[in-house]
């Protein structure tokens, strides 16, 4: 057998705003936030909906349901002593979600770590955040 290279896959994103504040994806799409939301809280919901996209990407394969899923993110930043920039430096993630069947023990737990590491929001970020899960009403230990 020979070997065939694989090209990775690439994912292109783009973002435009405006002078009077307007975000329009590559699409045109308007985002419609608040003016009070920060830059920070549009990167805390965007970690938030990756993670979720990306625990639905596992579980399709395994043939896992994500039935109803919410979440929530906070972050600390401040300066970092590495480089006296400041940055977020501590952020938490909390998901609840209905998965259908439940996978046992072992296989929820690669589920759920394939969801946080392949979260590309999540893996970008320099201090990368903790998670807490909570799957069909019971908390997961991390």
């Amino acid at each position: 057998m020979r070997a065939v290279a694989l090209e990775a896959k690439e994912l292109r994103y783009a973002v435009e705003l405006s002078a009077a504040g307007e975000l329009r994806e590559e699409n045109g799409v308007a985002l419609r936030a608040p003016a009070e939301w920060s830059p920070e809280h549009l990167l805390l919901a965007a970690l938030v909906g990756c993670s979720l996209k990306s625990l639905r990407h596992h579980a399709a394969p395994r043939r896992v349901d994500v039935g109803a899923a919410s979440g929530g993110a906070r972050t600390l930043v401040a300066k970092r002593e590495t480089d006296g920039r400041y940055a977020m430096v501590d952020t938490e993630v909390e998901l609840v979600v209905e998965l259908v069947p439940e996978p046992e023990s072992n296989g929820l737990s690669e589920l759920l770590g394939l969801a946080e590491r392949d979260c590309f929001v999540g893996s970008s970020l320099t201090a990368g955040p903790s998670y807490r899960w909570t799957v069909n009403g019971r908390t997961i230990a991390p």
